[in-house]
């Protein structure tokens, strides 16, 4: 449960946004699920972050009418509640997997512009810190695509490059070395599926999840591409994975910049493709922040602590 505050300048502005017999605030309780509690001149919100997130949105546009005009028409309500209605739903996902239904949905106006780029684009570049839901969302997007037949196969990619350790020999066949590196990617697909449904598309070759290298060579028509931990990938590793895109194919690549563990020498393919390609039309480039964080609430302090140092020595060189 999350809980969040908006003020106005007097309870008047409160009397009017409520409405007649609070008319207006039982349709956005309705519409966002969110639980509101007057303490003054101020609204106390209370719900999941998404309800919150949808009725801040709402009261804020409710609010800047009422300060404009001094009023609030039905009219007005009406076309603000219709619009983030609107807006959110058809944002959200509905994935139905051996009787249970998943629902994903953007949880920050980030993540939303980010389903939303990869809807209307081909090629999306996603970067952002840990836990803003680049790989999740991206995952979450293939699998509806796939569900409305509008590609055949979803292939699942991402380096095998270690975060600073050496793990030396792993036992096993290749896929098993390759296993660790590849279980993010797993874990988002067994989050949103049930654990027959993964195991039958993987036996099936339906959904295909490989390291990096085993790209060079492939054409993929008909296929939802995702690289997760792009910014490990060199600038010819980058260039070889986004030339695999075949006819009718959509391609997302993720990662962090701020997590990068390429030798210092070596450039970052992420940042040089984004750099080169970010013009081009087709393609989309979605930067999320702090923001759009939606794990645990400490994951928010831990990248913010580990960011000021950066961008304390970033104002330094300028």
């Amino acid at each position: 449960m999350s809980e969040a505050t908006i003020s106005f300048s007097d309870q008047e502005q409160v009397r009017i946004l409520f409405g007649a017999e609070d008319r207006n605030l039982r349709r956005v309780r309705e519409l966002v699920g969110v639980d509101v509690v007057i303490r003054g001149d101020e609204l106390r919100l209370r719900g999941s972050a998404d309800q919150i997130q949808q009725g801040l949105e709402v009261f804020a546009e409710l609010k800047a009418i009422i300060e404009k005009h001094g009023g609030l028409k039905d009219s007005e309500v009406e076309k603000v509640l219709d619009r983030v209605g609107k807006s959110h739903a058809d944002a959200s996902i509905s994935v139905k997997s051996n009787g249970r239904t998943k629902k994903v949905e953007p949880r920050s106006p980030g993540q939303q512009d980010y389903m939303k780029a990869i809807r209307d684009h081909d090629l999306v570049f996603c970067t952002g810190p840990a836990g803003s839901g680049k790989t999740y969302l991206a995952v979450a997007m293939a699998i509806d695509a796939l569900r409305r037949e509008e590609v055949r196969k979803i292939v699942l990619v991402r380096p095998a490059v270690e975060a600073g350790e050496k793990l030396g020999f792993l036992p096993g066949d290749v896929f098993a070395k390759v296993n660790p590196y590849l279980r993010p990617l797993l874990d988002a697909l067994n989050d949103i599926l049930d654990f027959d449904t993964v195991n039958l598309y993987l036996e099936k070759d339906v959904i295909e999840v490989i390291p990096l290298a085993f790209m060079r060579g492939r054409t993929l028509n008909n296929t939802f591409i995702i690289l997760d931990e792009g910014q490990n990938t060199t600038v010819t590793q980058m260039k070889m994975f986004l030339t695999r895109m075949g006819n009718f194919s959509k391609v997302v690549a993720t990662g962090d910049t701020t997590q990068i563990d390429l030798q210092s020498h070596v450039s970052c393919g992420l940042t040089d493709a984004i750099h080169r390609l970010s013009k081009i039309d087709g393609i989309d480039v979605v930067e999320l922040s702090e923001k759009d964080i939606v794990r645990h609430r400490l994951v928010r302090d831990v990248v913010q602590a580990y960011d000021r140092p950066r961008q304390s020595k970033q104002k330094r060189r300028n």
